[in-house]
């Protein structure tokens, strides 16, 4: 079928919507007719880095309805309401024990370019086009596996889900699914993009007492404020470090470390008392740490989190109930924009105008 959708051409070239056909679902796959994806950092890193292969449509966030299955499969119908979160293989140890976010596939299978099959699904003439997170929602439709499909509640406003497959589901997950904290105790978020207020708000959900919101960007620091956090943080107008250790009683218990900034990566070990944790899901450049002096003299603990260590289709309807109870409004992160807007709304994600952009596309 004929599509429009995002096509980035080569590294670094802006978006260009075009036409593009798109194959019909095999085994296992569905069709689904995209109603809105958000825009993430990841998508950005793609079009600049050359992680994927060009050309290639991107965008891995998206929501939409069920327009037609494929052979065996047994978890969709028709209509169904879904948002489509990252590939993987189903089969490996880490997916078999609950951990998908680390399946022994997943670069290939997110970043590689082609299905599980080793085939593409869309083309522009004789030219194959890349997929992306095995969905490539930069477009009206997309196929991909039912294994990362998830079914979503028809109350709520699709077009505001497509971010729970990604951004949202990495800050959350990374506090609920991975450090859990314990009631009563203390966490600094540093960065507070759609990544870190979602950290923000699930802390709030979990019950720490102090929840530490550290970014150069005023609005979003009031935003923070408005979402859960207790203290929040100018790193250009004071002492980070000094000012948590002061008010948490010798540093947190937790952290979570969003913004891949090295000097920000070493104040968040800094900051943590003794036996603190901090999980680093920013995408960081190499850098020298201490290891002594900022992890092992204290016991501390630095760890990687993928996409909150979650299985999206149990994490995200759990979100989504959250959403409805009120107690994690994350539509506050929201800005919507025209499928014809995306270069903007990318460039407005970079310049911190739009903590969460997300397109329309019906």
């Amino acid at each position: 079928m004929k599509i429009q959708a995002a096509v980035t051409p080569a590294q670094g070239e802006d978006f260009t919507i075009e036409k593009v056909t798109l194959a019909p679902p095999k085994l296992n796959e569905v069709l689904v007719r995209v109603v809105a994806t958000g825009v993430c950092h990841t998508d950005a890193v793609a079009r600049d880095l050359g992680i994927s292969p060009y050309p290639i449509v991107l965008g891995h966030e998206g929501s939409g309805i069920v327009e037609q299955i494929g052979e065996n499969v047994t978890s969709l119908e028709v209509g169904d309401h879904v948002v489509m979160s990252f590939a993987h293989c189903g089969q490996c140890e880490n997916c078999l024990t609950g951990h998908p976010t680390v399946c022994s596939r997943f670069n290939e299978l997110n970043f590689g370019g082609r299905m599980e099959d080793g085939t593409c699904r869309l083309h522009q003439g004789d030219t194959e086009l890349s997929t992306f997170f095995g969905q490539s929602s930069f477009g009206t439709h997309v196929v991909a596996h039912e294994r990362n499909v998830v079914k979503v509640d028809k109350d709520v406003d699709l077009a505001l889900l497509g971010p729970l497959g990604c951004g949202i589901q990495t800050g959350a997950g990374t506090v609920l699914n991975r450090l859990k904290p314990a009631f009563g105790t203390s966490i600094a978020v540093y960065g507070c993009g759609a990544v870190g207020l979602s950290a923000i708000m699930a802390a709030k959900i979990a019950g720490c007492q102090q929840i530490f919101a550290i970014d150069v960007h005023e609005s979003r620091l009031q935003l923070a404020g408005e979402l859960g956090a207790t203290h929040v943080l100018n790193g250009k107008e004071v002492d980070v470090v000094k000012e948590i250790k002061e008010a948490s009683m010798g540093g947190t218990h937790y952290a979570v470390e969003s913004t891949g900034v090295p000097p920000v990566v070493r104040q968040c070990l800094h900051a943590l008392r003794p036996l603190g944790q901090a999980a680093i899901v920013g995408v960081t450049p190499e850098m020298n740490i201490d290891v002594h002096n900022d992890l092992m003299a204290e016991g501390k603990s630095m760890i990687g989190v993928i996409e909150g260590d979650s299985v999206p289709r149990v994490f995200i309807p759990k979100l989504v109930e959250f959403f409805k109870a009120g107690k994690f409004p994350f539509d506050k992160l929201v800005k919507f924009y025209r499928f014809d807007q995306i270069n903007q709304a990318f460039e407005d994600s970079a310049n911190g105008i739009a903590v969460k952009p997300v397109l329309r596309l019906a």
